[in-house]
């Protein structure tokens, strides 16, 4: 479902993200500058004081609650920095293999000096904060859910968008 607004896109996929397909989206005539970070899966992480070896993540979600935190979140950014013409946001569900992205966001503005690198920071640090979507660490036969909110008690796939 695309968003009412078309500045924004946000999508929750099981399928790999493009990190050249989101900067595309966001490539505007009125834009010379466009910002994107991407989330890679990495295959060592520290756990307390300690290096962990991940061998793949999963990720849930609450898609209705994950697409409605994201509009809004979008909407904050495009209100705090109005220079900025447009915002995408995906985030992958489901297994992801080491090295793929996870999450990509996009901002594009006139210039560089306009907002669009601060907003995709700001972006992806809200995403984290706020979008109810879960990752799962698996090393070996062990699987820890690590960061953000916790995951109430609910069937979150049947959700998914």
């Amino acid at each position: 479902m695309a968003s009412p607004d078309p500045r924004i896109h946000f999508r929750l996929t099981e399928e790999p993200l493009s990190v050249d397909a989101l900067v595309r989206w966001a490539s505007r005539p009125d834009c010379g500058a466009v910002a994107s970070f991407a989330g890679i899966v990495r295959g060592e992480t520290r756990a307390e004081g300690q290096i962990v070896h991940t061998d793949f993540l999963v990720y849930e979600a609450y898609a209705s609650m994950a697409r409605a935190q994201s509009l809004k979140l979008a909407e904050e950014v495009l209100t705090r920095w109005p220079a900025v013409r447009c915002l995408a946001m995906e985030h992958r569900v489901g297994p992801c293999a080491l090295g793929e992205p996870t999450v990509v966001v996009a901002a594009a503005s006139p210039h560089r000096h306009d907002g669009c690198f601060e907003a995709c920071k700001y972006a992806i640090d809200r995403l984290k904060a706020i979008v109810p979507i879960w990752k799962q660490e698996n090393q070996g036969d062990r699987q820890a859910w690590v960061e953000g909110a916790p995951r109430p008690c609910l069937n979150v796939n049947a959700d998914r968008a």
